[in-house]
């Protein structure tokens, strides 16, 4: 199977008209080197083992002559030489020509490296796994971006060709471009094992050049898969580390392993929306424990398909994973925040997506049909509350939301009569 297209293709080609160098970031395996490649004209990669040493020398004397070639130039893993990261931004000025460097890295830098912010030279775009619609796996009848510009957009009817066991193996397999070429089901799921191996037992130590346990990272990461789509709390986590009995863990120490894990793009936890609709005692403002892909998490407790098709309450916290992942593709280039909202009544949104010009959607992640009455309820209390707080509020008004959606594992999208939105996630594209 040749090369598939991604969300952010379109977005790259734009920036590369309109800057002189783009970074791409995002988790290791999740295609950004092949993607740059697409449209780069010349390539060099600091991770060559036969051009390292001599790249990382001539990065450390003279790191212009790593620029030199054809453009765009890709620098693959440029952290590896954060100098590089000046230098380009010096040579976009002195050529004032756009569309002359790709810059990709899989873990984020310490900005105490580098001089210069790169503004209005260097445009950042993340990426992340595929999402269902970049697999294949979504029919992409329902464009998210689509249903922003026009609420009333008749859906009813549309259906999902993604059955709830596809959907389990898709959350086991995860978006990992790797497993495309791979034809037997069960080395598909070989991916994210590795994956989760490899920033273990590796990645954690080569993100800064600390050193730090292969075992305790496993568990930080395991007591994290068994906390995701919750608000846990940072001494829960710390305690299901420590009730394995094999390792020991401060809270010093906890925070060191997870701000490694985050510069790895591995963790990416949601931070809370809080409106003013209730005090602010009342509103749960913890971060929701999330990764960047399902299949972290699954990798992380050993689970398998098989495990989580008899276990599918389970599954819907990592059903909730995926519609994160998703979500965040389908709106890359509109400079989304993804949060959540809950308060101490039990109301809540599982998901609050905001876009750059202030356009929000409330969304629920309900895996069964069974659920879809109690998300839709929450929506409409929330937005009901909005509009009692604007009654009240006059000068500062919160904005209504643009969108109401339950995102189900189900076969039919529909609105129902209160607005809500009840749509398969396997119809979604961007």
């Amino acid at each position: 199977m040749g090369y598939l297209m991604r969300t952010a293709d379109a977005i790259l080609k734009e920036r590369l008209e309109a800057f002189g160098a783009i970074l791409i970031e995002g988790p290791k395996w999740c295609g950004k080197t092949t993607t740059a490649e697409q449209v780069a004209k010349s390539v060099i990669k600091l991770q060559d083992p036969d051009m390292r040493d001599e790249y990382l020398a001539a990065a450390a004397t003279k790191p212009s002559l790593l620029l030199k070639g054809e453009t765009p130039r890709l620098i693959d893993e440029w952290q590896d030489a954060p100098v590089l990261w000046d230098a380009v931004r010096t040579m976009v000025d002195n050529r004032s020509v756009t569309g002359q460097f790709i810059l990709t890295g899989s873990n984020a830098v310490d900005k105490k490296k580098i001089h210069h912010s790169g503004t209005g030279r260097i445009s950042k775009l993340d990426m992340l796994p595929m999402s269902l619609w970049e697999s294949g796996e979504s029919n992409g009848k329902i464009s998210l971006m689509e249903l922003f510009n026009n609420p009333n957009l008749d859906i009813d009817g549309i259906e999902s060709d993604l059955s709830v066991e596809e959907l389990v193996f898709s959350a086991c397999r995860g978006g990992w471009p790797a497993t495309v070429n791979i034809k037997s089901d069960k080395a598909k799921l070989l991916v994210a094992r590795n994956y989760v191996k490899t920033v273990c037992s590796e990645d954690i130590c080569r993100v800064d050049g600390v050193s730090r346990d292969e075992l305790l990272t496993r568990m930080i990461l395991r007591a994290y898969a068994r906390n995701i789509s919750t608000l846990s709390k940072k001494s829960t986590l710390i305690a299901d580390v420590a009730a394995s009995g094999e390792v020991s863990c401060t809270e010093p120490t906890f925070d060191d392993y997870v701000g490694a894990l985050r510069k790895l793009f591995v963790i990416c936890d949601l931070d809370a929306w809080c409106p003013a609709i209730r005090s602010k005692t009342a509103i749960r403002t913890g971060p929701k424990r999330a990764f960047v892909d399902p299949s972290i998490a699954v990798a992380a407790l050993g689970l398998t398909p098989e495990a989580l098709l008899n276990q599918l309450k389970t599954f819907g916290f990592f059903f909730e994973q995926i519609c994160i992942r998703d979500f965040k593709s389908y709106t890359l280039d509109f400079e989304p925040h993804i949060g959540h909202y809950r308060d101490r009544y039990g109301l809540e949104a599982d998901l609050v997506l905001h876009l750059g010009d202030g356009r929000y959607a409330l969304i629920e992640c309900k895996l069964g049909s069974s659920e879809i009455e109690e998300g839709a309820s929450h929506l409409v209390e929330l937005k009901r509350l909005i509009r009692e707080y604007n009654k009240k509020e006059k000068q500062v008004p919160l904005r209504e939301p643009d969108l109401m959606i339950v995102v189900t594992g189900g076969m039919m999208a529909y609105t129902r009569p209160d607005g809500v939105k009840i749509i398969p996630l396997a119809c979604f594209k961007d």
